[in-house]
């Protein structure tokens, strides 16, 4: 996911602020299909079934954070407000990557939290940087979290 973040951020650079934003909707719904194929296949090699309990509360508290982000993001775009998109994707994220990694190993949430403090920043900081920084969170900050992450508990 984050090779792709890093790929979709290069190539936004160009683009303007309009079509950065379908530029980086695609990239959600590429990172999303990686996503559910790479946990797919951990819980094969791990013989962990996504329908036992502690899988469905790990989603039921990942997913509200994003239908939240994906219903805030149809009225900010509605209201031509793409410039707090951004800060909002990482930040709500954050909060997905926190809620569900409740059930996970400790450096998820650490992950999330890093996702949300991000996104406060970039709330802040100047609307020509949005794209610097969903490069640096969806980007930079999934492979290295990934890798770390991959190293230490096995993927």
């Amino acid at each position: 996911m984050g090779i792709t973040a890093l790929a979709t951020g290069l190539l936004a650079f160009r683009m303007p602020a309009q079509r950065q934003f379908f530029a980086w909707l695609v990239e959600a719904i590429l990172a999303l299909t990686i996503g559910c194929i790479a946990v797919q296949i951990k819980s094969k090699r791990l013989a962990l079934s996504l329908s036992s309990r502690p899988a469905q509360r790990a989603l039921l508290s990942f997913v509200p954070p994003l239908l939240a982000g994906a219903v805030l993001t149809t009225v900010l775009y509605r209201a031509d407000m793409l410039t707090v998109l951004p800060g909002l994707w990482l930040l709500l994220y954050g909060a997905a990557v926190v809620t569900g990694g409740a059930f996970s190993v400790r450096i998820v949430p650490v992950m999330g939290i890093c996702f949300m403090l991000l996104g406060g920043v970039a709330l802040l900081a100047p609307v020509v940087s949005g794209n610097s920084f969903l490069m640096l969170g969806f980007g930079a900050m999934h492979i290295v979290f990934g890798t770390l992450i991959a190293r230490r508990h096995g993927g």
